[in-house]
Protein backbone atom coordinates (compact mmCIF):
# COMPACT_ATOMS: atom_id res chain seq x y z
CA UNK A 1 0.00 0.00 0.00
CA UNK A 2 1.35 3.23 -0.85
CA UNK A 3 2.14 5.66 1.96
CA UNK A 4 -0.34 7.60 3.52
CA UNK A 5 0.00 11.64 2.93
CA UNK A 6 -0.83 14.13 5.17
CA UNK A 7 -0.95 18.20 4.20
CA UNK A 8 -0.17 20.50 7.08
CA UNK A 9 -0.61 24.26 6.34
CA UNK A 10 -0.93 27.25 8.33
CA UNK A 11 0.23 30.48 8.59
CA UNK A 12 4.28 31.26 9.97
CA UNK A 13 4.00 30.32 13.59
CA UNK A 14 0.45 29.13 13.63
CA UNK A 15 1.90 25.72 15.28
CA UNK A 16 2.06 23.60 12.21
CA UNK A 17 5.45 22.45 12.98
CA UNK A 18 4.67 21.79 16.56
CA UNK A 19 1.70 19.72 15.13
CA UNK A 20 3.52 17.50 12.42
CA UNK A 21 6.33 16.86 15.31
CA UNK A 22 3.59 15.79 17.82
CA UNK A 23 2.64 13.55 15.84
CA UNK A 24 5.47 12.27 14.57
CA UNK A 25 6.14 11.55 18.18
CA UNK A 26 3.05 9.03 18.58
CA UNK A 27 3.81 7.78 14.90
CA UNK A 28 7.27 6.88 15.80
CA UNK A 29 8.97 4.84 13.06
CA UNK A 30 6.12 4.58 10.79
CA UNK A 31 6.13 8.69 10.19
CA UNK A 32 8.39 10.57 8.07
CA UNK A 33 8.07 14.54 8.45
CA UNK A 34 9.18 16.11 5.17
CA UNK A 35 9.09 20.60 5.49
CA UNK A 36 8.41 22.30 2.53
CA UNK A 37 11.61 24.97 4.10
CA UNK A 38 14.01 22.35 2.20
CA UNK A 39 12.44 23.24 -1.05
CA UNK A 40 13.48 27.18 -0.87
CA UNK A 41 15.28 28.56 -4.18
CA UNK A 42 18.41 28.43 -4.43
CA UNK A 43 19.57 32.52 -4.43
CA UNK A 44 23.25 31.78 -3.91
CA UNK A 45 23.76 34.05 -7.51
CA UNK A 46 22.06 36.71 -5.49
CA UNK A 47 24.71 39.08 -3.58
CA UNK A 48 23.97 40.23 -0.49
CA UNK A 49 22.21 42.16 1.12
CA UNK A 50 19.66 42.01 -1.71
CA UNK A 51 19.61 37.77 -0.92
CA UNK A 52 18.71 38.30 2.79
CA UNK A 53 15.46 40.56 1.69
CA UNK A 54 13.67 38.23 -0.39
CA UNK A 55 10.09 37.80 -0.13
CA UNK A 56 10.24 34.24 1.58
CA UNK A 57 6.56 34.25 1.91
CA UNK A 58 5.26 34.50 -1.31
CA UNK A 59 5.09 30.85 -2.92
CA UNK A 60 7.38 31.76 -5.65
CA UNK A 61 9.77 31.71 -3.20
CA UNK A 62 9.57 27.57 -3.03
CA UNK A 63 11.24 25.53 -5.98
CA UNK A 64 7.70 24.20 -6.74
CA UNK A 65 8.55 21.72 -10.04
CA UNK A 66 10.84 19.91 -7.71
CA UNK A 67 8.62 19.70 -4.48
CA UNK A 68 6.08 18.00 -6.00
CA UNK A 69 8.05 15.26 -7.77
CA UNK A 70 9.58 14.22 -4.42
CA UNK A 71 6.60 13.89 -2.96
CA UNK A 72 5.20 12.45 -5.81
CA UNK A 73 8.29 9.55 -6.14
CA UNK A 74 7.98 9.71 -1.82
CA UNK A 75 3.57 8.64 -2.79
CA UNK A 76 5.06 5.89 -4.96
CA UNK A 77 7.45 4.30 -2.46
CA UNK A 78 10.32 5.70 -3.86
CA UNK A 79 13.26 7.32 -2.28
CA UNK A 80 14.41 11.15 -3.38
CA UNK A 81 17.73 12.95 -2.41
CA UNK A 82 16.23 15.70 -0.72
CA UNK A 83 17.99 19.15 -0.85
CA UNK A 84 19.40 21.24 1.80
CA UNK A 85 18.49 24.74 2.48
CA UNK A 86 20.59 27.25 4.88
CA UNK A 87 18.99 29.94 6.51
CA UNK A 88 21.97 31.53 7.07
CA UNK A 89 23.22 31.61 3.69
CA UNK A 90 19.79 31.74 2.04
CA UNK A 91 21.54 29.10 -0.28
CA UNK A 92 21.25 25.47 -1.05
CA UNK A 93 23.72 23.34 0.41
CA UNK A 94 25.70 21.41 -2.28
CA UNK A 95 25.10 17.92 -0.64
CA UNK A 96 21.50 16.54 -0.76
CA UNK A 97 20.00 14.36 2.13
CA UNK A 98 18.32 10.49 1.01
CA UNK A 99 14.77 10.73 2.12
CA UNK A 100 13.16 7.07 2.42
CA UNK A 101 9.51 7.08 2.42
CA UNK A 102 7.61 5.76 5.89
CA UNK A 103 3.87 4.38 6.21
CA UNK A 104 2.90 8.28 6.96
CA UNK A 105 4.25 10.88 5.93
CA UNK A 106 3.63 14.52 7.22
CA UNK A 107 4.08 17.33 4.40
CA UNK A 108 4.53 20.37 6.50
CA UNK A 109 4.81 23.70 5.50
CA UNK A 110 2.73 27.49 4.88
CA UNK A 111 1.68 26.23 1.27
CA UNK A 112 1.42 22.60 1.52
CA UNK A 113 -2.21 23.31 0.78
CA UNK A 114 -2.05 25.88 -1.56
CA UNK A 115 -0.79 23.82 -4.84
CA UNK A 116 -3.67 22.14 -6.56
CA UNK A 117 -0.84 19.20 -7.82
CA UNK A 118 0.52 18.97 -4.41
CA UNK A 119 -3.36 19.06 -2.74
CA UNK A 120 -4.56 16.15 -5.10
CA UNK A 121 -1.75 13.82 -3.38
CA UNK A 122 -3.13 14.27 0.12
CA UNK A 123 -4.99 11.49 2.12
CA UNK A 124 -5.65 14.11 4.72
CA UNK A 125 -5.58 17.61 4.55
CA UNK A 126 -4.96 19.99 7.84
CA UNK A 127 -5.30 23.70 8.49
CA UNK A 128 -4.06 24.79 11.83
CA UNK A 129 -6.09 28.48 12.41
CA UNK A 130 -4.13 30.58 14.76
CA UNK A 131 -5.11 33.95 14.93
CA UNK A 132 -2.62 36.88 13.79
CA UNK A 133 -1.97 38.12 16.89
CA UNK A 134 -0.93 35.23 18.29
CA UNK A 135 1.20 33.95 15.22
CA UNK A 136 3.36 37.73 15.42
CA UNK A 137 3.56 37.21 19.19
CA UNK A 138 5.65 34.07 18.59
CA UNK A 139 7.33 34.78 15.67
CA UNK A 140 8.61 37.79 17.57
CA UNK A 141 9.33 35.76 20.93
CA UNK A 142 11.17 32.93 18.58
CA UNK A 143 13.23 35.44 16.35
CA UNK A 144 14.48 37.46 19.22
CA UNK A 145 15.68 34.29 20.94
CA UNK A 146 16.59 32.08 18.37
CA UNK A 147 17.35 34.01 15.45
CA UNK A 148 18.64 37.19 17.40
CA UNK A 149 16.84 39.42 15.54
CA UNK A 150 15.81 43.14 16.91
CA UNK A 151 11.88 43.62 18.04
CA UNK A 152 11.81 46.38 14.95
CA UNK A 153 13.64 43.95 11.81
CA UNK A 154 10.78 41.70 13.22
CA UNK A 155 7.62 43.85 13.12
CA UNK A 156 8.51 45.39 10.00
CA UNK A 157 9.08 42.11 7.89
CA UNK A 158 5.81 41.38 9.34
CA UNK A 159 4.19 43.91 8.09
CA UNK A 160 5.81 43.73 5.05
CA UNK A 161 5.25 40.14 3.62
CA UNK A 162 4.21 37.96 6.39
CA UNK A 163 1.30 38.99 6.92
CA UNK A 164 0.29 40.29 3.39
CA UNK A 165 1.31 37.03 2.04
CA UNK A 166 -0.59 34.96 4.85
CA UNK A 167 -3.67 36.75 3.95
CA UNK A 168 -3.37 36.50 0.19
CA UNK A 169 -1.89 32.78 -0.04
CA UNK A 170 -1.67 30.70 2.94
CA UNK A 171 -5.14 31.67 4.89
CA UNK A 172 -7.50 31.04 1.85
CA UNK A 173 -5.77 27.38 1.29
CA UNK A 174 -8.02 26.18 4.54
CA UNK A 175 -10.79 26.48 2.38
CA UNK A 176 -9.12 22.89 0.90
CA UNK A 177 -9.10 21.44 4.37
CA UNK A 178 -10.70 18.23 5.43
CA UNK A 179 -10.08 19.07 8.80
CA UNK A 180 -8.96 22.38 10.58
CA UNK A 181 -7.72 22.06 14.40
CA UNK A 182 -6.87 25.46 16.56
CA UNK A 183 -3.15 26.24 17.00
CA UNK A 184 -4.21 27.84 20.31
CA UNK A 185 -5.49 24.93 22.01
CA UNK A 186 -3.66 22.17 24.19
CA UNK A 187 -1.01 20.47 21.29
CA UNK A 188 -2.41 17.41 22.87
CA UNK A 189 -5.68 17.62 21.91
CA UNK A 190 -4.63 18.90 18.01
CA UNK A 191 -2.21 15.80 18.00
CA UNK A 192 -5.20 13.21 19.13
CA UNK A 193 -7.75 14.79 16.68
CA UNK A 194 -5.45 14.28 13.36
CA UNK A 195 -4.31 10.76 14.48
CA UNK A 196 -8.39 9.62 14.80
CA UNK A 197 -8.25 11.25 11.18
CA UNK A 198 -5.78 9.39 9.79
CA UNK A 199 -6.44 6.07 11.89
CA UNK A 200 -10.57 6.27 10.00
CA UNK A 201 -9.17 7.43 6.30
CA UNK A 202 -6.34 4.77 6.73
CA UNK A 203 -8.61 2.07 7.88
CA UNK A 204 -11.25 3.14 4.88
CA UNK A 205 -8.05 2.20 3.01
CA UNK A 206 -8.44 -0.94 3.19
CA UNK A 207 -11.91 -1.76 4.17
CA UNK A 208 -13.43 -3.62 0.96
Amino acid sequence: MSPFLVGIAGASCSGKTELARGLARHLREQALPFALDHYYVDRSHVPEPERSQFNFDHPEALDEKLLIRDVESLKLGLAIEQPRYSFVTHARQPDTEPVTPRPVILVEGLFSLYWRELRELMDLKVYVETPDEECFARRLKRDVVERGRTPESIEEQYSRTVRPMAMAYVRPSAEFADLTVSGCLPLEASVKTVLNAIESRRLARTTP
